[in-house]
């Protein structure tokens, strides 16, 4: 998937101190740096959204690059406005070292270049983009890993210095309204969607949890029978298994993990014998911190969360590993999560044999086979992405006894292709005449709809629109349902006045879906879809409330857990908490890789390295990424 960032910039407090380096002709404002920088500060706090600019290093030049001429013309006016930046290493922010980096000038000063060199230097750089080179790097630095901050000088007055982080973040979409097929059926919605996952999926998910005895690595398919029983798998095969093993955290590290896995391959060899087709096994084991940290956290033991883990480990021993152990048994665990897929009798068959038997079975009156049928071929049709057109070979008389077929197929054209919106919605609406009362037409109408109105497919009448939605409760269909159709509705509203610059009604629509979205159930990919609608239609404290209590359980989605941590980093209000480490630690045991990685360069595929000045930050960093 294409990322997306966020540039979010920090403008630093003006210190008095400065690295004893040369300084150039800057100057540094102190109580006057309103008045002499009220031209920058209003320009800044007035630039689009759209806008963005950064600096490109290559070999030894580095560039200020920008996406918008007439904002840098706007940026350098006069003779005495510039640029100047400020490289700075990662090695300023070794762990072996003492103190972190706290003063303006982080590492080496280059000369400012000022507006007339600008201007005479930029460039077109790529379509629609612009650079202007801004300086020459010491060759002492060129092999070091790097950021560079920006000095926007105004009259050589030092007016802003800026700092990029990148924070990855995915497109926002719609809540997922399901649409009913044999019953509601959702859309797989990955937070990391693939190709395949655009298409509906027809298999249920169920999540246990299964406790174990301390060393004990083995289970028997007795062990796991009463759950496989509990799933009645008598239509269905389990697809995947996904296990997260947990250890307490007492002991050896690596004895603790190795445990893990031979539970996690036993669960997952048992339940395979249960059944002919492959399971997709995947395992992630890890020690349970998250558990740990939150139990102890309303004890006499609370003063444990301030160590380190290698501290509390040494500690876990003897009386206190035995005081805490009514703790420590809850602890290891295996969560495991079972995708399910309904067992397919035609798998064998090609798509043109299944419709030939379905139009056969079908004229003789045999429903229930033909619906069967019916349900293969979508699943064919899902796996070689092939044209919903093939589904017009269906002979489905337009009768009331065969409202299910007629809806499905129209349905199936939709969820195998979008552009289909248009012709789905047209099939239903002459299927309508035919069942004007029943729930489940008027439901997948007024999905359809709701997609229509958001890409502008066709006029949609808002408020008969609304009386529509409103009215589905008149036929049977739940309130929550309804619910999460109207917070939709104002999603799609606040996206067209801010277009119009309509803040007023965009923050109506906004303040309906911050009260009405806790009345139904979210999957993670609608948090994290209305976390990134929240923050960019609202404020980021409203998605972090959003995500706090979720991102506190050990099962949390990783995504949702990386995405979280980019909205916080940058708030020292949050890293100093006791709570806010219990969440670093989770994701380090989730993908420590990938935790680790947000502190490299922007360049390497960090967030920013400098995010290491946070003493809360650079501790957990260095106690689980210094290798």
């Amino acid at each position: 998937m294409k990322k997306h960032f966020l540039n979010l910039t920090l403008l630093s407090l003006f210190c008095t101190t400065v690295f004893s380096q040369n300084t150039y002709d800057i100057v540094f404002p102190q109580a006057d740096r309103d008045q002499k920088c009220q031209y920058y500060n209003q320009l800044f706090n007035q630039k689009p959204k759209e806008v963005g600019f950064s600096v490109q290093q290559e070999k030894n030049n580095l560039y200020f690059q920008i996406n918008d001429k007439k904002f840098f013309l706007q940026l350098f006016k006069k003779v005495g406005d510039g640029i100047a930046i400020d490289v700075v290493p990662k090695s300023l922010y070794d762990c072996t070292e003492a103190t972190t980096v706290d003063t303006q000038i982080k590492g080496m000063l280059l000369k400012p270049v000022y507006m007339q060199k600008l201007k005479q230097g930029l460039k077109p750089f790529g379509k629609g983009t612009f650079r202007v080179l801004v300086g020459t790097l010491p060759e002492a630095l060129v092999s070091e890993e790097l950021e560079f901050n920006i000095l926007f000088l105004n009259n050589k007055n030092l007016c802003r210095y800026q700092r990029v982080y990148e924070i990855e973040r995915y497109p926002w979409d719609l809540l997922d309204m399901g649409m009913y097929l044999d019953s509601l059926t959702y859309q797989t919605k990955r937070i990391k969607p693939t190709n395949e996952e655009k298409f509906v999926v027809k298999y249920k998910s169920f999540k246990f949890e299964i406790p174990f005895e301390k060393n004990k690595a083995t289970y028997s398919k007795e062990d796991i029978k009463p759950m496989y029983d509990s799933l009645r798998l008598t239509e269905f095969n389990i697809k995947t298994i996904n296990i997260r093993a947990y250890s307490s955290v007492e002991g050896s590290l690596e004895r603790n993990i190795e445990l893990q896995e031979q539970r996690a391959k036993s669960i997952a060899d048992a339940l395979q014998t249960f059944q002919e087709p492959t399971i997709t096994t995947e395992v992630n084991s890890s020690e349970n911190w998250v558990d740990f940290l939150n139990d102890i956290s309303d004890t006499k033991h609370a003063n444990l969360k301030t160590l380190s883990k290698v501290a509390i480990k040494s500690k876990l021993v003897g009386n206190l590993a035995q005081e805490l152990e009514p703790y420590l048994k809850n602890h290891r665990k295996a969560v495991i999560t079972l995708e399910l897929e309904k067992k397919d009798l035609y798998k064998d068959k090609s798509t043109e044999e299944l419709i030939s038997l379905f139009n056969k079975v079908l004229a003789a009156n045999d429903v229930e086979i033909a619906n069967d049928i019916q349900n293969s071929i979508f699943e064919k049709l899902k796996e070689s992405q092939s044209s919903p057109d093939i589904l017009n070979k269906m002979n489905v008389p337009q009768q009331k006894k065969y409202v299910r077929f007629i809806n499905k197929n129209s349905v199936n054209k939709f969820l195998l292709n979008q552009s289909y919106v248009l012709i789905a919605y047209n099939e239903l609406l002459k299927l309508e005449k035919l069942v004007p009362k029943d729930k489940e037409v008027k439901y997948n109408l007024a999905a359809l709809k709701m997609v229509m109105f958001r890409y502008n497919a066709q006029p949609v009448d808002e408020e008969k629109f609304k009386k529509e939605i409103y009215q589905l409760k008149s036929y049977g269909i739940k309130q929550i349902l309804i619910d999460r159709m109207m917070v939709n509705f104002h999603i799609i509203k606040s996206e067209q006045f801010m277009q119009k610059r309509d803040y007023t009604n965009k923050d109506k629509s906004v303040a309906y879906i911050e009260k009405n979205y806790k009345k139904f159930p979210l999957s993670n990919y609608d948090y994290l879809s209305l976390a990134q609608f929240l923050t960019y239609y609202s404020n980021h404290d409203k998605a972090v409330d959003l995500l706090d209590e979720k991102v506190r359980s050990v099962t949390v989605d990783e995504d949702l857990l990386f995405y979280y941590l980019n909205l916080t980093l940058i708030k020292p209000e949050l890293t100093a908490s006791s709570n806010y480490r219990t969440i670093m630690l989770n994701a380090i045991n989730m993908n420590q890789k990938r935790f680790c990685k947000i502190f490299n360069s922007i360049n390497d595929g960090g967030v920013t390295f400098q995010l290491l000045e946070d003493e809360y930050l650079r501790k957990t960093y260095c106690e689980n990424c210094n290798e």
